[in-house]
């Protein structure tokens, strides 16, 4: 092969069929190793992929932060933690340009690559998603501190000083097969399969550079009032996530969520720290549990969300009120009250989850996979630390899985997903 000619293929895009006929031909053969077609993609490069304003249900990919975090809450989730296989920053880096393009066409509610005729290759979309909506999916991308600890990608100077390991909490019977990883990706949309064909498709093809650690797959159903989301609520059947902070006040979701100037190491701004726990609720001796119990248990009435002795859900707790008896009306055990002893506060994202049986038990292995977003990890810490081993609803739930990842700052038009840590 003349070198002009290998120049010319390096500068435009191939696709894997038009690839494979010209390995076949001894045209690039060269250049295929041992990790395979993907590192030839990357090596070509790839072209910029931009939002489709046209598209319905569409949420943005570019912008100054990561979409799925202050977007409006989903209907379904699908939760990957991935291990890495790459051996270099660089090869790292080449991961991350290649997700790019294919994140905006799936946000955008297409397949990741034309449809080939040719029957003797696979497809290089896997298809379930043909014919449906965008669904409003986002896809985020998150690194974890095992990341940084490995000697061979040279990141240890990088690493924020706040990303480790959660610390063991109270009550906590962890599961390392669902805890961790080198990284995240949170696809959330209105349309399971949506959310499923995402994470299916990146690791596809990220064959060789990635295996998938752990994942879960989540829910909810969302009540409209006049055209307004409300409160979802959990398996419990308790409203989850009345305390939020507004998502749409930019002052407030810099208070609590994004990574400022200063904050953290310089690559980290505009970012934010996903807080990623498994918690099987247990179903079964709940549902034995009278309502007033139950309301007692979350400090909030089950129906309406208000705080105890109030109507309405966005009241203020008003933690030191107390009855005729003189005993708290909003009792000191109670989630709602240790979790406000702190001034910290977090975004929660939460999803239910089923998983079918626990067959060690027979009973529902059903609960909560907790997300919640924070500029800093010790928000969070400081609050579970506050619930400790009196918070009550510790007798109807079982911590099984805990992970923490640095979440990268948005990506502008014609950058790539990190691109901040790989030029720190």
């Amino acid at each position: 092969m003349g070198t002009n000619q290998s120049d010319g293929l390096l500068k435009k895009k191939i696709n894997r069929r038009q690839l494979l006929k010209l390995a076949g031909a001894g045209t690039v053969g060269v250049v295929i190793g041992a990790t395979g077609l993907n590192t030839v993609a990357s090596s070509l490069g790839y072209s910029v992929v931009e939002d489709d304003l046209t598209a319905s249900n569409k949420v943005l990919f570019y912008g100054n932060h990561q979409s799925g975090v202050a977007t409006s809450v989903q209907k379904h989730i699908y939760f990957a933690s991935l291990s890495t296989v790459v051996t270099s920053k660089e090869e790292l880096k080449e991961l991350f340009q290649m997700w790019t393009p294919l994140a905006v066409k799936m946000m955008n509610g297409e397949e990741i690559a034309d449809r080939t005729t040719n029957t003797y290759v696979p497809a290089e979309d896997t298809g379930e998603a043909v014919g449906l909506s965008a669904s409003n999916l986002t896809i985020t991308f998150g690194v974890g501190s095992t990341l940084f600890e490995k000697p061979e990608l040279g990141l240890a100077n990088l690493k924020p000083e706040e990303l480790k390991v959660l610390p063991h909490f109270p009550k906590d019977q962890l599961d390392e097969n669902y805890s961790n990883g080198d990284l995240c990706i949170q696809a959330c949309a209105d349309d399971p399969q949506v959310a499923f064909h995402s994470i299916r498709n990146l690791i596809r093809a990220a064959s060789g550079k990635v295996t998938l650690k752990w994942a879960q797959a989540g829910f909810n159903s969302i009540p409209m009032i006049k055209n307004k989301k409300q409160t979802p609520r959990n398996l419990f059947a308790f409203k989850d996530g009345t305390g939020n902070p507004d998502v749409t006040n930019a002052n407030e979701m810099n208070e609590v969520v994004w990574v400022q100037s200063g904050d953290s190491v310089p690559w980290m701004t505009g970012g934010t720290y996903l807080v990623a726990r498994k918690i099987q609720m247990h179903l079964e001796t709940w549902d034995r549990t009278a309502l007033g119990d139950q309301e007692a248990t979350f400090g909030r009435h089950r129906d309406s969300g208000a705080p105890l002795g109030k109507t309405g859900e966005f009241e203020d707790m008003e933690l030191n009120r107390t009855d005729s008896n003189g005993k708290p009306v909003v009792p000191i055990t109670s989630h709602v009250h240790l979790a406000k002893q702190v001034k910290d506060r977090m975004l929660r994202r939460s999803f239910s989850y089923s998983s079918g049986m626990d067959p060690k038990t027979g009973v529902f292995d059903a609960g909560l996979l907790f997300i919640s977003f924070q500029k800093h990890p010790k928000q969070f810490i400081n609050i579970q630390n506050s619930l400790g081993r009196v918070d009550k609803l510790n007798e109807y739930i079982t911590h099984r899985g805990s992970a923490i990842f640095a979440c990268f700052p948005g990506i502008e038009k014609g950058s790539f997903i990190g691109e901040s840590l790989f030029k720190a």
